[in-house]
């Protein structure tokens, strides 16, 4: 099974979570990334943000990466978006 945390943090403190499950094992990782993060943006009334090549490396390195302001077309009200992999 699949899972993704998604966390929402402002001023440091943990505002929202949310865990995305997919349970499909004919989808490649990278699908299932691309649609745990769709997912959690989704949950959250979030606009999809943009992986730029830190974030992929990050992610590739640590199972996590973090979207700050600067990846999200339309303003948001917090410090940034954390997703992490919990299980593969």
């Amino acid at each position: 099974m699949f899972r993704m945390w998604g966390k929402i943090f402002k001023q440091n403190r943990l505002i929202k979570d949310t865990v995305i499950c997919i349970d499909d094992e004919t989808t490649s990782r990278t699908a299932k990334v691309f649609q745990s993060v769709n997912d959690i943006c989704q949950a959250f009334d979030l606009p999809q943000p943009i992986w730029l090549d830190t974030n992929i490396k990050e992610f590739q390195s640590h199972n996590k990466t973090r979207f700050h302001s600067d990846h999200f077309i339309e303003s948001i009200d917090f410090d940034f978006l954390e997703v992490h992999l919990i299980e593969e």
